[in-house]
């Protein structure tokens, strides 16, 4: 029951904002734009894409760790793709490169159109990447040694082999083979050859074999490096033909992707199939080197062909028959420490390759 008498008034309600300062609403007002300023300035200031994910492990993974590691995944060891500028920046000794044959540019006899015309296709990606074409080739020095170096840049077209790419890569075989130097080729086509030109594209792949099976005969030294992906025309050509076939980890390396392949047999295929660990394992490459190791690794591969091998300079022609019986019977690390092969003719990663 209520005490309160009956002719008593009920308290007057007393305002919210009664015992508060004169301008308190202002200041609190200000006080919450200001805060929202500071907010959203912070997240302006904040860096975007500071995180990715892995393809290979599906991980959440820091960017610029990654980039630290030569965009390697720091938790599988996983190798993105990375465009050819970067890699003649990570392998070559700073400032050496020199390009050559930069005039080269596709041209669509064909008149090619699938969903798009061919040739909107080459402007549209040459103004994206800055590229006339998927191949950068010239002369560099890697450990002070002058080489002919080239690469593929998947960025453009997925790195795939046409008439210009071919030619490319004919001159600068035939370059190393007048110079007298080793010829370097990292190979990162996935799109094999390009068939938006029909039989000029597929005619590359007898050409650039040609010109390799002549520089051989004049004695020169091939390193052939397979990145992800390296499919196709390429694989079935020059990137299978070097003397010595290195490989990063978990690439994808073949002809016929899995999908196409596992259709035509009707059967499953081996798990692993296609990755350079199945090559190596099946004596089709010579060694799987870490990117961080490629630039040691090729050096050391190369002192020991042109200058750190006597019995190689004296032989000539003959040297490569040396050579091939030293990566037969030695493993090197990146670090340059050799050790000899198991005596059972196991392969920890190098020498592998069936000769």
């Amino acid at each position: 029951m209520s005490t309160q008498e009956p002719n008593e008034a009920a308290p007057a309600p007393v305002p919210a904002d009664a015992t508060a300062p004169p301008g308190a609403d202002a200041l609190a007002d200000q006080a919450r734009t200001e805060n929202r300023v500071d907010a959203s300035r912070r997240r302006r200031d904040m860096p975007d894409n500071l995180w990715m994910q892995c393809t290979d492990c599906g991980k959440l993974i820091y960017r610029p760790r990654v980039q630290e590691k030569l965009y390697v995944c720091p938790d599988c060891n996983f190798h993105f793709e990375i465009s050819g500028p970067e890699r003649i920046a990570m392998i070559l000794d700073p400032g050496s490169f020199q390009e050559h044959f930069a005039g080269l540019s596709p041209l669509d006899p064909l008149e090619f159109v699938a969903q798009k015309p061919y040739r909107d296709r080459l402007l549209a990606t040459q103004k994206r990447t800055g590229l006339k074409d998927a191949c950068i080739l010239g002369t560099a020095q890697m450990g002070s040694i002058p080489v002919v170096f080239g690469v593929s840049d998947s960025r453009f077209l997925r790195g795939s082999m046409g008439s210009v790419v071919g030619e490319k890569i004919c001159r600068g075989i035939e370059l190393a083979g007048e110079l007298g130097q080793p010829f370097i080729f990292v190979s990162g086509s996935g799109g094999g050859a390009r068939m938006d030109e029909g039989i000029l594209s597929l005619m590359q792949m007898a050409k650039t074999s040609a010109a390799l099976a002549e520089y051989d005969r004049q004695g020169g030294f091939f390193v052939s490096i397979l990145t992800n992906p390296t499919m196709g025309g390429a694989m079935a050509s020059f990137a299978a033909l070097g003397d010595v076939i290195m490989a990063e980890p978990k690439a994808l390396i073949g002809f016929a992707g899995p999908n196409v392949i596992r259709q035509t047999i009707k059967s499953e295929i081996p798990e692993g199939f296609q990755t350079s660990e199945f090559l190596l394992e099946h004596g089709f490459i010579d060694m799987i080197v870490n990117r961080e190791d490629l630039r040691t690794m090729t050096i050391r591969l190369i002192k020991y062909f042109v200058g750190d091998c006597p019995e190689a300079r004296s032989l000539g022609q003959g040297r490569k028959r040396v050579f091939r019986e030293w990566l037969a019977s030695t493993q090197v690390d990146a670090a340059g420490a050799t050790r000899s092969q198991p005596s059972n003719g196991g392969s920890a990663g190098v020498g592998a390759r069936n000769s």
